[in-house]
């Protein structure tokens, strides 16, 4: 994701909990969970050092492929399978969220094959999602730079509105936005056939669309909906598992039912590529059945990254760090509560450990201020205060470790409200 604009890199080479120092020796405060909604544990934890060189003196690596496994993948899965709700015990590791959401697209189509409905091929996903760089879960994120010129795409793809609750007027008119997304989701399965529809996939809360939670009664009726068409769900858990919610996993909160659950992030800490596929037992079962499922990686089910995501989920539930995104989310409300006043400032989302301001060039209109002046603007964050937040598209977004204190979260948030003081309407910045 480098761009011609950007002429200097920020070369991290240290980390201890939540501090980092990059290779001019700056000390940085990391809002932003290395960067991308992970880090759920802190940086630089030697126990962790300690699992992962005990492992590699036992055993670096063998495959996981056919009939192999290891001790640490199968202590990993029963772990995940006593985590994960419902019926939802089967495990498909991988090496990380785009891994996982390709192995759900594969495992969602071969399923309904095995069930003798081929057709159902297409998968449904929502704009303004992010599942993933690779071809298939790339072309289920609904943001279009990630589409721009590197077609032709996976194919039998739609995609439905999300529920974006600052925009309804813009988006659903009148209509109640729960109501209008469920009539379009029932006039796409209409126009497409649900006998042509193997999943849709979703996160229960759209962080890369900038924290969007959707209202209480939507995935309810969303998921009545599908349930009557056959249509399986697949909930996208890579940033909302493992506590950064406040639980180890969203979707049940939000009257969620997923068929299939994608995670990564925060199970290995950021110590370890790592993710999974989990999948209710019927559909385990299935796919695994006759031929089997001829799909894997090299690394997935890698013995030293399963054991430090077995040590990365004994110190959250030993610290409790699930409890702790409660308290980060009320610290997080309070410090960002000043910026509602702000003119470029159009929302405010906070869901547990994750915060989105939204940036508009006009509180009125809610026109979206341009993705490099709000890249500009996580730059000056990071310059002048040395404060690691993240721009998304045109929301600027915190999502710290878990360990983080109170006192850093104030200090991030004042430095985030300074900054966007400082922002025009126009995207320059006064001195």
């Amino acid at each position: 994701m480098h761009r011609s604009d950007i002429h200097d890199r920020t070369v991290i080479v240290k980390g201890k909990g939540c501090l980092v120092w990059d290779a001019r020796g700056n000390e940085l405060l990391d809002a932003s969970g290395g960067g991308v909604w992970h880090s759920q544990i802190g940086h630089g934890r030697q126990e962790i050092a300690d699992v992962a060189a005990k492992q590699m003196a036992e055993l670096e690596y063998f495959t996981g492929l056919l009939e192999f496994s290891n001790d640490q993948a199968i202590k990993l899965a029963v772990r995940l399978a006593e985590l994960a709700p419902g019926d939802i015990n089967k495990v498909f590791f991988t090496n990380g969220g785009s891994e996982a959401v390709e192995s759900a697209i594969k495992a969602a189509r071969l399923y309904h094959t095995r069930k003798g409905e081929p057709s159902r091929t297409w998968v449904l996903a929502r704009h303004a999602s992010f599942h993933g760089s690779t071809y298939g879960s790339g072309t289920l994120t609904g943001f279009p730079s990630m589409h721009f010129g590197v077609g032709p795409h996976l194919p039998d793809i739609d995609k439905i509105s999300p529920p974006y609750l600052y925009r309804a007027a813009e988006l659903y008119g009148d209509a109640d936005p729960t109501d209008y997304l469920v009539r379009e989701l029932e006039e796409t399965i209409e126009r497409i056939g649900a006998g042509n529809i193997a999943a849709l996939i979703g996160e229960p809360i759209m962080a890369g669309g900038g924290v969007l939670a959707p209202p209480a009664d939507y995935w309810p009726r969303i998921g009545e909906v599908l349930r009557k068409n056959g249509i399986l769900l697949i909930a996208d858990e890579v940033v909302t598992a493992f506590g950064r919610t406040g639980q180890w996993f969203d979707a049940p909160t939000r009257g969620m039912d997923p068929d299939m659950i994608t995670v990564a992030k925060g199970i290995g800490g950021g110590y370890t590529p790592l993710g999974a596929l989990l999948l209710r037992d019927e559909i385990g079962e299935v796919i695994a059945s006759e031929e089997g499922f001829f799909h894997g990686y090299t690394f997935q089910s890698h013995p030293v990254a399963c054991a430090i995501g077995l040590a990365t989920i004994d110190i959250i539930e030993r610290e409790g760090l699930l409890e702790r995104a409660g308290q980060i989310a009320g610290w997080l409300r309070d410090g960002l509560a000043g910026a509602a006043a702000l003119p470029t400032v159009g929302d405010i989302r906070v869901e547990g450990s994750m915060a989105a301001l939204e940036i508009v060039t006009s509180r009125t209109t809610r026109e979206p201020m341009g993705w490099t002046q709000v890249g500009a603007l996580a730059g000056m964050v990071r310059g002048v205060h040395k404060v690691i937040v993240r721009p998304y598209g045109h929301n600027l977004v915190l999502a710290p470790p878990l360990i983080i204190s109170e006192e850093q979260v104030r200090q991030a948030t004042a430095a985030v409200i300074d900054i966007v003081s400082r922002l025009r309407p126009d995207g320059t910045f006064a001195q």
